[in-house]
């Protein structure tokens, strides 16, 4: 197939699990969530600022969740650099985020949706919002330190460095806004500490923080699944989102995994009808997508593993997914339709 459409139809299927968050959002929106399960916005003008770098890291998240405000900001990547006008807002206790490019093509991406939260859970049992749970979560997995202090976007900033303690996850800095918390510029960083990605607020207007309450995503049971990843790093866990959506057929199961920090997204389908894609590694900006054509189930199966990850993590997660019959037999690994690209 030729590599050019190859890797159109990769930008779509990309694109698609774009539109896949999007439709969680709503199905959010319209869960129903006890009176205790949402964050009064309130609190933290009452907090006393941070003093180590993990309570700058949770605050930062606390603060992106009930701060409103509307912003300039640029994208600078492998695909060159990108400027965005960018806003959020609460409404009704549901987060509403805007992004559209400036310049290249007019692209608006928008979110509404609820806090998330960590994991799948038991109706009734207890999984934290995700703000709670993602810092408890990230020890052992990062190593945060806080570095100095710089101005951007006219406002007094914090660095926070974020190194991750394997070589299977990128690194991050962040520049918090020392009054309110907000994240104002983000760098990414390979496994050999190179920049990948950074996004910075080159213009914001005064933030306000939102007078209410910001409501929380009700507890969700996980799924049944013929397959499960036989391999991923360290600390990644399923994350509680639906998926379903209109643009995929019933046969096509797309699931989410992260540690906190870094997502990975697992696409499967049998390849009879399905857009196929090159086996092999595809690059798309700062994501990676390892694909692999296997026989899964007594089914020939297009494996698609995508995220902002190393490309070998990627590769190993698609290479060793595995598929339980109706017994809960795990079926034999058959090598890949095509060899390029070997896992770890």
């Amino acid at each position: 197939m030729h590599e050019r459409l190859v890797h159109r139809r990769l930008v779509v299927s990309l694109l698609v699990a774009a539109g896949l968050s999007l439709a969680v959002g709503a199905q959010a929106r319209a869960a129903d969530t006890g009176p205790g399960d949402r964050f009064d916005c309130r609190e933290l003008a009452g907090q006393a600022a941070p003093e180590t770098a993990l309570e700058w890291f949770e605050r930062s998240l606390w603060a992106s969740h009930c701060y409103e405000f509307q912003a300039r900001a640029v994208r600078i990547g492998y695909d060159g650099v990108r400027t965005l006008a960018l806003s959020h807002h609460v409404e009704d206790g549901v987060e509403r985020e805007v992004a559209s490019f400036l310049d290249g093509p007019p692209v608006v991406f928008e979110r509404r949706g609820r806090i998330g939260r960590l994991s799948w859970a038991e109706e009734g049992s207890e999984v934290p919002a995700s703000p709670d749970g993602i810092a408890a979560h990230l020890e052992g997995l990062y190593r945060l330190q806080l570095g100095g202090e710089e101005r951007i976007a006219s406002r007094r900033t914090l660095r926070l460095d974020i190194e991750p303690l394997d070589s299977f996850r990128f690194g991050h800095r962040l520049w918090l806004d020392t009054a309110t918390a907000l994240p104002l510029k983000q760098v990414l960083l390979d496994e050999a500490g190179r920049v990948v990605e950074t996004f910075q607020f080159t213009q914001i207007d005064p933030p306000r923080l939102h007078e209410g309450h910001v409501v929380l995503d009700r507890r969700r049971q996980a799924p049944t699944d013929p397959w499960h990843p036989g391999w991923l790093p360290e600390g990644f866990v399923p994350q509680p989102v639906d998926t379903r959506s209109s643009r995929h057929g019933d046969e096509v199961t797309h699931r989410l995994y992260s540690d906190g920090l870094s997502t990975l997204s697992l696409f499967i389908e049998p390849i009879e009808g399905a857009d196929l894609l090159a086996p092999g590694m595809h690059r798309l900006g700062v994501s990676h997508a390892a694909v692999r054509h296997r026989e899964l189930g007594g089914r020939p199966m297009q494996v698609v593993a995508m995220g902002e990850l190393p490309p070998r993590v990627l590769l190993r997660v698609a290479d060793t997914l595995e598929w339980r019959s109706a017994t809960g037999a795990v079926s034999p690994v058959i090598s890949d339709t095509d060899a390029a690209g070997e896992a770890p």
